[in-house]
């Protein structure tokens, strides 16, 4: 009976409830191209040049008219010079000579084509090539990769290692991007205490805030952890103003169950709005969704693998979408189980697993120990949910199960 509930939302409801109210952020400002990086861009953004600059070599070789590539086996030319990566060679080819040329220098007057140096005879000044040339090969046009007025990228996109060079290769050093989304998060419990302090009896130490912490750097997000509140209702009360104040998304772990000392939700009642607080999930069933002034608040469960596993699946695709970019798409992989899972019908599992491939390349996957929610350590060795739906109930050894790979989170 374990986290069972009749009355809890469906899990895909409650995520397609979750996006359809977040409404993405639409401040923006302008930042050096170095600080882009997982930024979302916010304008047009349009070559104002030709991306290759100049027609040029892909290759080592030599430059010729694809006019002299002979029709019998070989053919001579006459080597007239040298044409380096930002030093052309200016003078015109005629027939039948050639350019010794570098890969990236820009192709001579007259040529179009390029010869690589291991399919050429060279003896002095006189190359031999053979008839099995072609017309254009080995060259790189200019515009090839990005035509001048060419529409690089629009609003929406999120900036990787690659785009960021790619906008770099126009020359432009600065773009308009939305502004850093503002988090604010914080714990509660009387049990909770801060690292460096020695524990007592009935106390820990509040992970929660640490791996909140993490997930949310990756994200890219501005981050305010309000540390540890007290489990009563003017501390709650006094956190939530203040993150609310100037926070986009309010996060907090613990409080949202049905304990005499859990505050969370009645004081979001009271302050703000609850749209949901309950879903049919194992782990993370008691999940709150609601807004605080104008925050959206996610009040997340307090064991720690349940903060993690509610954040990837809801938390994440929100804020995600509210930074104006698609939320990732999530990587779903069939694998074999090679142990056996217990669940019962009417909720949705998000078991922890490592997969890898096997002999036959198939992908296989067991569960990392252990899967109660307080148990940390099943996503620290984990590399994949299992994901088991609604109506499972439950996997046997060589069933097959459909995963989710952290990289679709991570």
């Amino acid at each position: 009976m374990d986290d069972y509930d009749p009355s809890s939302m469906d899990a895909q409801i409650a995520q397609q409830h979750i996006l359809h109210s977040i409404n993405p952020i639409t401040e923006t400002e302008i930042i050096p191209l170095r600080e882009a990086l997982h930024r979302v861009v916010a304008e047009d953004i349009r070559s104002t040049i030709n991306v290759p600059g100049h027609t040029n070599s892909a290759m080592d070789g030599y430059a010729i008219r694809s006019s002299d590539i002979p029709n019998e086996e070989t053919k001579q030319f006459k080597l007239i010079g040298t044409a380096w990566a930002g030093r052309p060679f200016n003078d015109k080819v005629s027939n039948n000579e050639c350019v010794r040329i570098m890969t990236g220098a820009a192709m001579p007057t007259n040529t179009d084509t390029v010869v690589m140096q291991e399919h050429v005879q060279v003896d002095d000044s006189l190359i031999t090539i053979d008839n099995k040339q072609r017309a254009n090969q080995n060259v790189r046009q200019a515009g090839e990769d990005i035509a001048e007025g060419a529409l690089v990228f629009t609003p929406g996109k999120f900036l990787n290692p690659s785009d960021i060079g790619l906008i770099a290769s126009l020359g432009i050093g600065k773009i308009k991007v939305i502004r850093k989304l503002r988090v604010a998060f914080f714990s509660t419990g009387d049990e909770l205490i801060s690292i460096g302090t020695p524990l007592e009896a009935g106390q820990i130490y509040d992970s929660n805030r640490y791996t909140l912490w993490g997930m949310l750097t990756r994200i890219g997000v501005e981050i305010n952890d309000l540390g540890v509140v007290r489990d009563t209702p003017e501390a709650v009360e006094s956190s939530f103003l203040e993150a609310s104040g100037n926070a986009d998304i309010v996060i907090t772990s613990g409080g949202v169950s049905v304990g005499d000392a859990d505050f969370v939700k009645e004081t979001l009642e009271r302050l703000g709005e609850v749209n949901f607080w309950k879903v049919a999930m194992k782990p993370g069933r008691p999940l709150a969704f609601g807004k605080i002034k104008d925050a959206y608040f996610f009040g997340l469960p307090g064991n720690p693998v349940s903060v993690m596993v509610t954040f990837y699946i809801f938390v994440q695709a929100a804020i995600e979408k509210m930074m104006g970019h698609e939320p990732k798409p999530r990587i779903q992989i069939k694998a074999i189980s090679k142990s056996k899972l217990r669940k019962r019908p009417g909720r949705v599992e998000y078991q922890r697993g490592t997969y890898q491939l096997n002999e036959d390349g198939d992908y296989i996957v067991e569960r990392t120990g252990e899967q109660g929610s307080g148990i940390l350590r099943s996503m620290s060795n984990a590399n994949c949910f299992i994901f088991l739906p609604m109506e499972s109930n439950g996997v046997s050894i060589g069933d097959k199960v459909e995963i989710w790979p952290f990289d679709s989170f991570i």
